[in-house]
């Protein structure tokens, strides 16, 4: 992992549009300083506040790359939504302008609805099941067969799960992000921290590469 290709990739953070501490600029600064090569903002989303966000991130973006050689990504995390109404609400987000959309998954430190899971894995407009919690066979399928990404967090509490995460994610062939869910300054790591954050959940060195480089590589071609 070296040179441009060993830049940090992250797509999961929030700012001060919903629950982060940062604005906008000064999360992608920071993200700049650890030597990322692209930052996505998901700030939590439901039915009403997706617009708000969408056209606030996108005017972010529009100005900062101006002046700062990174990728921002303009995203959103689909939040406590009624698991039915996910599939519908994520298309609504694309529709709209948000190039990738996040699920807040069934992690086991929130009280997130049973099935939340389900209906993100069955939707063709989300990118990325985040801190999914325990996936199950059903799941896992569907995200293999919609080329949905499942995040491996170092965010505390929700990190719990990685290890399963990663057991799932080898068994049946899904790809894998190291994420942050950044809220504040100290959130965000660089890419040796993502390493260890990779091996301690059960990475080989092989998958970690892959998780590290290659994947966040692959989603970037869908923007």
């Amino acid at each position: 992992m070296r040179g441009r290709k060993a830049m940090r990739y992250d797509f999961h953070t929030h700012t001060i549009f919903s629950d982060g501490e940062l604005l906008p600029a000064e999360l992608v600064r920071r993200a700049k300083v650890l030597k990322h090569r692209a930052i996505a903002i998901t700030d939590h989303a439901d039915f009403s506040n997706y617009k708000d966000l969408i056209e606030k991130t996108i005017t972010a973006k529009e100005n900062l790359e101006k002046y700062w050689d990174i990728i921002i990504v303009v995203g959103v995390e689909l939040t406590h939504v009624p698991p039915k109404a996910i599939p519908d609400l994520a298309k609504k987000c694309k529709d709209l302008g948000a190039e990738i959309v996040v699920v807040h998954g069934e992690t086991v430190v929130e009280p997130v609805e049973e099935k939340t899971n389900y209906y993100a894995s069955i939707s063709e407009d989300v990118d990325i099941l985040a801190h999914p919690g325990f996936i199950d066979k059903e799941v896992a399928e569907n995200l293999k067969e919609n080329d949905i990404f499942v995040e491996i967090t170092s965010r505390k509490g929700h990190n719990i799960t990685n290890g399963h995460v990663v057991n799932v994610a080898r068994k049946f062939n899904l790809k894998t992000l190291i994420n942050t869910d950044t809220h504040s300054p100290d959130d965000l790591i660089d890419l040796e921290f993502a390493k260890k954050v990779g091996l301690g959940a059960g990475l080989t060195k092989n998958e970690l590469e892959k998780t590290l480089i290659q994947y966040p590589k692959e989603l970037l071609k869908r923007l």
